[in-house]
């Protein structure tokens, strides 16, 4: 999965190196395991489904789901007392990033857009209004 970064935040640079050094190495886990990338697009006053569906390149009529900022990171963050070293670093890592996002963005969203094969976004916006965050994929059947 490539990174997504817009020219136009060319301002908000440092905190998309950031995100990306939290995201190296973290999965995604669903019935498919897929890379977390970091995510920036253009300036926007308000983070909304239709700015999601056309900075993912997605189609306006796409099915999209959004859902907390919490309820997202809370399943991922959590450790369970039959974790293994690998999940245990996993949540480890989540909870590193979802302290980034929580400190260095405002109106934090999750998006989830399709159906079976999903794209996901995190996203809030930076200090300079810059939509900024990580996404990945998941296969729900």
């Amino acid at each position: 999965m490539k990174n997504f970064f817009h020219q136009n935040c060319a301002g908000s640079t440092e905190l998309f190196d950031r995100i990306a050094a939290v995201c190296d190495g973290l999965i995604y886990v669903s019935e498919t395991d897929a890379p977390v990338v970091p995510f920036a697009a253009s300036a926007a006053t308000e983070i909304t489904r239709e700015a999601i569906l056309h900075e993912s390149g997605r189609d306006a009529n796409a099915q999209i789901e959004m859902i907390a900022f919490s309820d997202f990171f809370d399943r991922l963050t959590a450790i369970k007392d039959w974790f293994g070293e690998r999940e245990t670093m996993r949540a480890q890592k989540y909870l590193e990033l979802r302290g980034l996002l929580d400190a260095s963005l405002s109106e934090l969203k999750v998006f989830r857009i399709g159906a079976i094969r999903l794209s996901i976004f995190v996203v809030g916006k930076d200090k300079n209004g810059c939509v900024m965050g990580v996404t990945t994929t998941a296969v729900e059947t």
